[in-house]
């Protein structure tokens, strides 16, 4: 094989694939990056860790065609400290494969392995629905979600994102058992009906992806035309594509949890609070909190909230801001992380803070989420007792 591509386009392929090869499988040919010419004019990347894959395509000068596998993370480190410009990559019968600056001296040699050795790439069956949604809603979907998935890999339905696609609602869902955060956003003129579990790091690379497309300048004439992913549920798979990318996952087999009836419906205590200001004061007062809980108490009274920390260790919190509230006096404690994380993802000046009872769980939502609105966002927070 050998071809000619440009620095700028390859470093960022090689850029997302990394990502996804895996490093310390036992199957060494994991942490490699498909390189396969196609055609005349194309070099198709591929990773893949056998649970997510990551299929690219760039624009090259294709010499002699062919394939091979190389190191993921090695091909990325030696593309970055080339001079920019064009580059050859030409490969042995031997997997031996050679990078050399098209002006320059500098070149680099890797050894590789034969690119049918690469697994191959997952495909959705032919004729499989697809979806097409505007990547700034899956962006919102997961930005305002993502916090509140489990880490813990043994808990499939928790350490997963629930993806639901209901009429014209696209819907995410996550809860680590503490605290849910759930997301809707109406799309109008589309409707469709799908459910799907993404694990954990799937839902990171979709962030990523998401991210790398809307920061992409828009090209003549898309201006008024909002960047769009396809997705295609075939089997236990999900298959995103944009950008010149193909995105895969093999979705959690798993229950999640029914989300419905966490949400409390009778919180009767309603707290209209600053946001910024509401954020601030838990930052401050969690600095002095147990490092092992993170836990604050929220006290109420009319017209003030009352933030409070103790810790035998660390010493004493307090402050203190006003709020709309109308209502018996009431404390209650919570994890100082779980509300700045929910804060962080809010854009309104205001949030609305439901509350019941000191053993009841809380739900944090912007001000401006109504039942009727295009956007409805909310947090569930567990008290805990300090």
């Amino acid at each position: 094989m050998e071809l000619t591509v440009a620095k700028k386009e390859i470093l960022k392929a090689t850029f997302r694939m990394q990502g996804i090869a895996e490093r310390k499988s036992t199957m060494p040919v994991l942490a490699n990056v498909l390189l396969a010419t196609d055609g005349s004019n194309a070099l198709k990347l591929a990773a893949t860790d056998l649970y997510l894959a990551l299929l690219g395509q760039v624009s090259a000068e294709v010499a002699s065609p062919g394939s091979v596998a190389v190191s993921a993370r090695d091909l990325f480190e030696r593309i970055k400290m080339m001079p920019d410009g064009p580059i050859v990559i030409s490969t042995q019968p031997n997997a031996t494969t050679t990078l050399k600056s098209s002006g320059g001296a500098r070149r680099y040699t890797l050894r590789g392995m034969p690119g049918d050795d690469f697994p191959p790439r997952p495909q959705p069956a032919e004729g499989s629905p697809t979806l097409t949604l505007d990547v700034e809603v899956l962006s919102e979907l997961i930005q305002k979600t993502h916090f509140s998935i489990s880490p813990d890999e043994t808990r499939s339905h928790l350490n997963s994102a629930l993806f639901e696609w209901d009429g014209d609602v696209v819907r995410m869902v996550t809860t680590d058992g503490h605290r849910l955060s759930k997301v809707d956003i109406k799309v109008a003129g589309r409707h469709a009906s799908t459910t799907m579990l993404i694990p954990l790091k799937a839902v990171q690379e979709l962030r990523r992806l998401c991210d790398e497309i809307l920061s992409e300048p828009l090209s003549a004439g898309s201006e008024t035309k909002k960047p769009e992913l396809f997705i295609t549920q075939s089997g236990s798979s999900a298959f995103f594509q944009g950008a010149g990318m193909t995105f895969s996952v093999k979705l959690a087999d798993a229950q999640f949890p029914p989300y419905s009836q966490v949400i409390p419906q009778a919180n009767d205590k309603i707290v209209r609070a600053p946001r910024t200001a509401f954020a601030e004061a838990l930052k401050a007062v969690s600095v002095a909190a147990s490092e092992r809980t993170g836990g604050v108490k929220l006290s109420l009274s009319k017209g003030f909230m009352r933030i409070t920390s103790e810790s035998p260790e660390r010493g004493d919190g307090f402050d203190e801001i006003p709020i709309e509230y109308v209502g018996p006096n009431l404390s209650i404690g919570f994890n100082a992380k779980y509300f700045l994380d929910v804060l962080a993802s809010i854009s309104d000046d205001e949030v609305l803070l439901n509350l019941s009872g000191e053993l009841d769980p809380a739900v944090l939502c912007p001000a401006s989420s109504t039942p009727t609105s295009v956007r409805q966002s909310l947090a569930v927070i567990m008290p805990m007792r300090i």
